[in-house]
């Protein structure tokens, strides 16, 4: 695997050394999903889901719990400043991860040696947070989970514009949505069901995540990219990776707004359901068993909206109204645990929100893919927007933490409610988008 010091070519299959497939990939046409595109769609769902498990089970469960088991008495400020720091981490890491992936030349392709380290390295990380017994080791070691993670994360997120057609983009972002969901939920499952063991969850989590991972790298291989002409590596375009000029590019900037507020809106209250459950609902020690349950309604409300939402935007060729109109039923879910502080006001929020939040995820990715900036830097772009994905996620327990703090647990829903409808009226000034 080598760096790129080459002068660059103004498209992403260019890059991989396939510029014949340029205009499939930008058609407008309906595509039939067949051959190597369906056995990419298959094994994506598996590679998706082994990442995302880590973000339901860890930050979402088995994080709370060691770190609640350090000092019950400041748990909330000490995950805090741990997920803080892991989620910086992240923010750097990813679009860092797409930028050096689109310059990567190797016989396996650009993306696929990055997510395999990543991979690796993030399991001898978890190995590392089974091990540790102090606060200071498990943000050392949660933050290289972190960035070893998103090393992953974004390569993989690039496979759709690098080797999906436009109009079939729609169903590829439903199957990521659902395995993210899928993923999110299930992990929270795993993670209650080594609540009492949770070094030896972190072990199974990174067995999975290795696995999964080098899956997808064998049986959906990308094109070699070790003959390409690729993007030399230059430090001003290394520092832009962190940003896309929002005047030049309104489109993007809309569209990355409207995520990271929807998300920052979602993440901070169900990221946070553990202490809810425990401290705002009152069931105490009862509340671990009661988060995989708050995560199957979920999942109820989330798969058919996924299954359906991204197929139906693409016969439609729209994307906006299914993001906005997902994003409102999220943040009116949002209202009823706040009048409703029951077992089940949490319940119907995760069923709603749930409804809401699998439309969104389906159709919210394809969207994404057709305002990118650049086709040269399509993991970078992408790495950009995810951002407003993997940031919200990761720092929603700190954000929740400084709520918690300043307004008490109530104050979470307002917030979350406020947040999740602007990133709704956000998506409306894209233009480029039906």
């Amino acid at each position: 695997m080598t760096m790129s010091s080459s002068p660059s070519e103004p498209a992403a299959a260019v890059a991989a050394g396939v510029a014949d497939e340029l205009p499939v990939l930008l058609s407008e046409e309906r595509v039939k999903i067949q051959g190597p595109l369906r056995r990419l769609l298959l094994w994506m769902l598996p590679a998706n889901l082994g990442v995302f498990i880590l973000w339901g089970a860890i930050p979402g469960v088995l994080l709370p719990l060691q770190v609640a088991g350090i000092d019950e008495a400041n748990k909330v400020a000490n995950l805090a400043l741990v997920t803080t720091i892991g989620a910086f981490a992240a923010m750097i890491a990813q679009p860092v991860a797409g930028a050096v992936s689109d310059r990567t030349r190797s016989r396996f392709g650009r993306r696929a040696p990055w997510m395999v380290a990543g991979a690796l390295i993030g399991g001898l990380a978890l190995v590392g947070m089974s091990l540790a017994n102090g606060l200071a080791q498990i943000a050392i070691a949660w933050t290289m989970v972190q960035i070893a993670f998103n090393f992953v994360q974004g390569p993989l997120s690039a496979v759709l514009p690098d080797r999906v057609p436009s109009r079939a983009r729609g169903t590829f972002a439903a199957v990521a949505g659902a395995a993210m969901m899928i993923g999110a939920i299930g992990g929270q499952s795993v993670g209650a069901a080594f609540a009492e063991a949770i070094g030896t969850g972190y072990v199974l989590l990174a067995g999975i995540a290795v696995i999964a991972v080098v899956l997808f790298v064998v049986f959906a291989p990308d094109a070699s990219s070790k003959n390409a002409d690729l993007p030399a590596f230059r430090l001003g375009d290394f520092l832009s990776t962190f940003w896309v000029n929002p005047v030049k590019h309104p489109d993007f900037f809309w569209a990355f707004t409207g995520r990271l507020l929807l998300y920052t809106g979602y993440f901070s209250v169900t990221g946070y359901n553990l202490y809810l459950l425990s401290d705002y609902v009152g069931l105490g020690d009862d509340a671990v068993g009661f988060v995989p349950v708050l995560g199957l309604v979920g999942l109820v409300g989330m798969l058919p909206m996924i299954i359906v939402s991204g197929p139906i935007s693409d016969r439609l060729g729209r994307r906006k109204v299914f993001v906005f109109i997902s994003s409102v039923v999220v943040g009116l879910a949002l209202v009823i645990p706040w009048v409703l502080p029951t077992t089940t006001g949490m319940i119907l929020m995760s069923l709603i929100a749930g409804i809401g939040f699998g439309a969104f995820q389906s159709v919210d990715q394809a969207l994404m893919t057709e305002v990118l900036p650049s086709a040269d830097s399509y993991a970078k772009d992408l790495g950009v927007v995810n951002i407003a994905a993997t940031l919200p996620q990761t720092l929603a327990p700190a954000v929740g933490g400084a709520i918690v703090l300043a307004f008490g647990f109530t104050g979470l829903f307002p917030v979350g409610i406020v947040l999740s409808v602007l990133g709704a009226f956000a998506v409306f000034r894209i233009k480029a988008v039906r």
